[in-house]
């Protein structure tokens, strides 16, 4: 089974900022960003495309700003983002090429032994699709070449 990897927007990185930004440099950034994308301030010959993404870019920078702008919600996504940090980081047990693991024709699937004892199992139809598994049982992943 593949292991699933939360991905959120980094609210940082959208004003250019650093999480050990206070929150007048916060501030200072988001209306730097707000003054470039803002729908009100593009010029007439933007072409149609462009002003969507800019419309979609300065939406970003306002969410952004919501969030990082007051200090309780800050403090909720800084939380967030250590936790998530820690568990993206998985402990990559090995790499394994596809063609190493055991094919089981019941269940169309390929199978390796953890160290635990526990399994890798990737069925067929993720084969495609699919490149760290995580083991059945402990927290350990390999990662599919």
């Amino acid at each position: 089974m593949a292991c699933e990897r939360a991905t959120q927007k980094d609210w940082y990185k959208i004003l250019g900022a650093k999480p050990s930004d206070s929150v007048a440099e916060l501030r200072r950034k988001y209306q730097k960003l707000a003054l470039l994308y803002h729908p009100d301030k593009q010029k007439a010959d933007v072409p149609a495309g462009e002003v969507e993404e800019r419309v979609q870019r300065f939406i970003e920078i306002d969410q952004a700003w919501k969030i990082l702008g007051n200090e309780e919600t800050k403090k909720e996504y800084d939380l967030q983002q250590r936790e998530n940090n820690l568990t993206n980081e998985w402990p990559l047990h090995a790499q394994i090429y596809l063609e190493d693991m055991s094919w089981n024709e019941d269940e169309q699937c390929y199978t390796l032994s953890c160290r635990c004892g526990g399994n890798y199992t990737v069925f067929k139809s993720e084969t495609k699709d699919v490149s760290l598994v995580c083991c059945d049982t402990c927290s350990l992943v390999i990662e599919i070449l």
